[in-house]
């Protein structure tokens, strides 16, 4: 199970997660000196072989956005993406991410199979968002931003839920809370689980589970025989 935006530290974390039945090994990500910013978690079942926190880079390791935990089969890579922010005043730091991150997971990629799951804060393509035409310059939509995640996939990795369902409509994660944007289903597909190409034959399903609620997003869930 990965969390994002957590906004929590590991000691803060409340005891009924701590006691979910059936995820005893828990693992937390926070930013350094901010609390009630960004943050993960991954949470397991079984004790990972290994666990990091970050990328390696110290421009971006601060933030707490990614836990990697090693599973015999695969890397899992619980990761919240930096936003660009209002007016894109980010957008250079979130392009330098980008190609850190890209680096990062082609690491892991190099030594077993990876499986990322998370707020990526970008929708790929026109399909994954209700109004593509009017948020071009709109933080998660830039031509930039996508164009780092096309040079993700690029490296050997699939969008699990475009790979299985291409054509699929209104298929979002996230939606503001105003307006009443969820009701209406004006959303942006901003949640992903990516996988190493070369466990495609493992890919049993990728879901959005689009009733549940709790958040301005919603769960995606990916399914793997391995």
């Amino acid at each position: 199970l990965c969390l994002q935006e957590t906004k929590c530290a590991a000691p803060a974390v409340p005891p009924e997660v701590r006691a979910l039945p059936g995820l005893p090994h828990q693992f937390w990500a926070s930013p350094e000196g901010r609390p009630g910013y960004s943050g993960v978690g991954l949470l397991a079942r079984h004790e990972p072989l290994s666990v990091t926190y970050g990328i390696g880079d110290p421009e971006h390791d601060a933030e707490g956005r990614v836990v990697t935990a090693e599973f015999p089969a695969l890397y899992v890579v619980a990761a919240y993406v930096p936003n660009s922010g209002r007016g894109l005043a980010r957008l250079p730091y979130r392009q330098r991410w980008d190609r850190a991150f890209r680096s990062f997971l082609a690491s892991l990629d190099a030594r077993k199979p990876v499986a990322v799951c998370g707020d990526l804060n970008v929708a790929h393509a026109d399909i994954d968002l209700r109004h593509p035409r009017a948020n071009r310059r709109s933080a998660g939509f830039t031509a930039e931003e996508r164009e780092g995640f096309g040079a993700l996939l690029a490296l050997g990795f699939l969008d699990t839920f475009r790979h299985l369902y291409p054509a699929v409509p209104h298929a979002y994660t996230f939606w503001t809370y105003l307006g009443g944007a969820r009701g209406r289903n004006v959303g942006w597909r901003l949640d992903y689980c990516l996988l190493s190409r070369r466990l495609e034959g493992a890919l049993c399903d990728s879901k959005i589970r689009n009733k549940v609620m709790g958040s301005d997003h919603c769960p995606v869930e990916l399914f793997l025989a391995i």
